[in-house]
């Protein structure tokens, strides 16, 4: 194909408003707002999945000798029954018009990552309780580990709970 002979070529540039950091004076933000937004949801699966991990990792082993074990357990799978209710409303994108589910899923995140804190505090003072090495102790030793990182899940679904109530995103 033959160019002409006076033709250049023409560089054309996009810019972005997400990609400049700090630009104050046009007033755009420097990350992508959509992409925060999806990471609360992305945050229901994670303490579906490690709430899950806590409670069968428990299960599997003689909880029932301790009795602080039935709390841990109580707070576990109900939270993790109610956070798997969540999650299917919110795959099938059902909602009820008469509920302010704003309100009600902040009540219910913070109301979790305070029992769920609990919970993890009381198993960590139980681990001791099993021989090192042994299948309870190493079970209720990564439960807790686990029991933690959820309480931190449903801490920071509660964060992004407040900032969409705050919003006013009914």
């Amino acid at each position: 194909m033959a160019e002409k002979p006076n033709s250049r070529a023409v560089i054309t540039t996009v810019s972005s408003p997400y990609l400049e950091c700090g630009n104050s004076s046009r007033g755009t933000p420097w990350y992508d707002k959509e992409s925060v937004l999806s990471l609360s949801e992305y945050l229901i699966f994670v303490e579906v999945i490690l709430g899950l991990l806590v409670w069968a990792l428990i299960a599997s082993t003689e909880y029932f000798r301790f009795s602080p074990f039935g709390w841990v357990m109580f707070v576990t799978v109900f939270y993790w029954l109610l956070t798997l209710f969540l999650l299917l409303i919110k795959l099938a994108n059902g909602q009820i018009r008469q509920v302010p589910w704003t309100t009600v899923v902040l009540v219910f995140n913070c109301t979790a990552a305070l029992l769920y804190t609990s919970a993890a505090i009381v198993e960590a003072t139980l681990v001791n309780k099993g021989v090192r090495g042994r299948h309870d102790f190493n079970c209720w030793a990564a439960s807790t580990f686990f029991a933690f990182l959820v309480s931190l899940s449903y801490a920071g679904s509660a964060f992004f709970s407040y900032k969409s109530w705050h919003r006013g995103d009914e």
